[in-house]
């Protein structure tokens, strides 16, 4: 027998929805977005090139390494846009070595809590304005693409895609999500080639599991361009593939890691193709050492490896990171307000010195 409704539960017509959300507030649609920030013929030009080359490299065709290299997280679009000018320089100048990808990474999983990205709260302050950081983000990476640099990004919220997903050449997913099953599924349907990092105990098992699920077809739900919610179906994404990022407390570039990734992914039928990130674990979290965890890929790449076809650099135009002031014209110009970076300065000789060594090899066999 039902019990008696209390006079509450009538008036509130006894509401089992929302029970623990504040507001609904309103969301322009990837179409709106788009129409107010319209791909370029320049910008698209270079993402296909980009795609293109990256699968290239991948595939092992375009003997060039990745270089993925940018700020932790962009929080300053004018920093951005001098660190985008300053690396495509560089990369017309060490291009038959190295093929440079800026990083330019808008939303930032947290731990626990903490600013989330570019797109979550563009201004800082709380606002939370996603509808304005979601355009203003779409805005800088035309303005990067239209330079004739490709992107990479991470790919962290399932809509995100729809809104931005056009202007990226390569994805990373974290390690703190490559084991989601909506993860993968997104991946599957990703235009771009997607790396997938291990996860943050250092084992390989839910990376290689991730790439396997993504190269397969998926049905899930998702967002259409119209904003309407729709059943996605994928093909598989057939350029996905590891990205090392050490974890557990130890790196994971070293000769014998990689030995061993390259035996895990033979084992499961996946092409012997690795990323290393040269920051996180692998460098313990010191921006200092990524320089060596550079040296030490490039050595093992001289000296034969032929599976590490890209690295990954966290580079900002000045060193280190800092809090998010009160005040934030107290922000440091071009100082991460993530994890702490190399500056310029040792970004261009560490990769002038990675365009060296292979220019060497492949003059010298």
């Amino acid at each position: 027998m039902t019990p008696e409704l209390n006079e509450n539960q009538k008036m509130a017509g006894l509401s089992l929805e929302d029970i623990n959300i504040e507001a609904f507030s309103p969301m322009p649609t990837p179409q709106e977005i788009k129409a107010k920030a319209p791909l370029s013929e320049k910008a698209a030009q270079t993402v296909a090139t980009g795609r293109t080359t990256i699968k290239r490299i991948i595939d092992g065709t375009d003997e060039r390494i990745m270089v993925v290299t940018g700020p932790c997280s962009i929080h300053d679009p004018i920093a951005a846009l001098d660190y985008a000018k300053r690396l495509k320089e560089l990369a017309e100048q060490v291009e038959e070595t190295t093929y440079l990808v800026m990083r330019v990474y808008f939303e930032k999983p947290r731990t626990v809590t903490g600013w989330k990205g570019y797109i979550n709260d563009p201004y800082m302050n709380n606002t939370f304005r996603m509808d304005e950081g979601m355009l203003k983000a779409r805005q800088l990476m035309l303005q990067i693409s239209e330079m004739g640099l490709p992107i990479a990004t991470e790919a962290l919220d399932p809509f995100g895609p729809q809104y931005i997903g056009e202007l990226v050449s390569w994805y990373a997913i974290g390690a703190r999500t490559t084991e989601s099953q909506t993860h993968r599924e997104m991946a599957s349907g990703l235009s771009a080639p997607v790396g997938f990092k291990n996860s943050t105990d250092g084992l390989l098992d839910a990376s290689i599991n991730a790439v396997q699920a993504s190269r397969r077809p998926h049905f899930f739900l998702g967002l259409a361009e119209d904003g309407h919610s729709a059943i996605v179906q994928t093909k598989g994404n057939q350029y996905s593939h590891l990205v090392l990022r050490g974890g557990g407390g130890r790196p994971n570039f070293d000769t014998v890691s990689i030995m061993l990734a390259e035996k895990a992914l033979e084992k499961v039928g996946l092409p012997k193709r690795i990323v290393v990130d040269c920051s996180h674990a692998n460098s313990m979290k010191d921006p200092a050492l990524q320089p060596f965890v550079l040296r030490d890929c490039v050595t093992q790449i001289i000296n034969g490896n032929t599976s590490i076809c890209g690295v990954m650099l966290e580079s900002n135009i000045n060193e280190g990171n800092q809090k998010i002031p009160e005040d934030l014209s107290q922000l440091k110009y071009g100082v991460s307000v993530t994890d702490a970076c190399i500056d310029w300065d040792t970004t261009e000789h560490i990769i002038r010195r990675l365009h060296r060594k292979l220019l060497d090899k492949k003059l010298n066999g």
